[in-house]
């Protein structure tokens, strides 16, 4: 495993696995049950996922030394205030059935950022968390934050996939010595991304697919990603990853694909937040 160093002096695997949209309680811990047995040592959920207490429960199990395992959790828009934060955490914790996350993120750029990060700040003082970062910040969001702040994220969690490659955002994490992390590098099989014939002759080179190829792409990028699978021969497949280096031409290949957009939604349009994050910023009033 390959890891990369945080800015607070701590350490994170490069390669992690996701529960996002795995609802069955009993398939999320299956999942991360495999994952952890085929070698997997970063697990990120998050509350919003409902799946935490299943996360916990692979770990418990897995036999795995707890500080082997880099655990992430996010907290939701509908606990962004300083006292809800602090809630949020401890229910994270207890879910998980852990004394603490290794990185605890805001899961989204909306609503008391301020207040929730200060109970972030403070849970790490604490010893609850030992990173804080956030998730889906643009760079001038991330800017305001640092500068309102006393702890600088130590991640930013945002979405790239050859279709939405996000250079300028990585960069600008990079200088501002924060690392970014992948969600969705496979842009859940959009566009035929397990099929893409530029990204097959790529991995036909090395005997490799094309989930391999991209993690890889990812992984050489100085990117921490987390691919999701509930099929343990997929759990498999992405994390033999280690084996090959793509070529300066192969990446400059891969790099041409990007579409420029969202393979979601755009997290600057007043219409997507309104609709997507609306009520659980509005239940804040109540």
């Amino acid at each position: 495993m390959q890891y990369v160093n945080l800015n607070d002096g701590n350490k994170m695997p490069q390669l992690g696995f996701g529960v996002f949209q795995v609802s069955d309680l009993s398939q999320a811990e299956q999942a991360v049950s495999d994952a952890l047995d085929v070698g997997y040592r970063l697990i990120d959920t998050a509350a919003a996922y409902g799946n935490e207490e299943a996360v916990g429960n692979a770990i418990k199990n897995s036999g795995i030394n707890r500080d082997e395992i880099f655990v992430t959790s996010k907290l939701w828009v509908d606990h962004f205030t300083y006292e809800k934060a602090k809630q949020g955490i401890d229910d994270s914790l207890k879910k998980l059935g852990l004394d603490y996350m290794d990185l605890y993120l805001l899961h989204q750029p909306y609503g008391d950022v301020a207040g929730a990060w200060r109970a972030l700040e403070e849970a790490q003082k604490e010893g609850k968390i030992k990173s804080i970062g956030v998730s889906n910040f643009a760079p001038d969001q991330l800017m305001n934050l640092e500068l309102m702040s006393n702890v600088k994220p130590a991640v930013n969690q945002i979405e790239v996939s050859p279709w939405y490659q996000e250079h300028n955002e990585v960069a600008f994490n990079e200088q501002q010595d924060v690392q970014t992390e992948a969600w969705a590098p496979f842009a859940e099989g959009k566009h035929n991304i397990f099929t893409n014939e530029t990204i097959a002759n790529i991995g036909k080179k090395y005997g490799k697919s094309n989930g391999q190829v991209i993690l890889r792409w990812l992984i050489q990028r100085g990117i921490v990603v987390i691919p999701k699978s509930v099929h343990k021969s997929r759990i498999e497949e992405n994390f033999d990853v280690f084996d090959f280096e793509l070529s300066s031409d192969d990446m400059k290949t891969m790099n041409s694909l990007d579409k420029h957009e969202s393979q979601f939604f755009d997290h600057r349009d007043p219409a997507a937040i309104e609709s997507i994050f609306g009520a659980s910023l509005k239940a804040l009033r109540n």
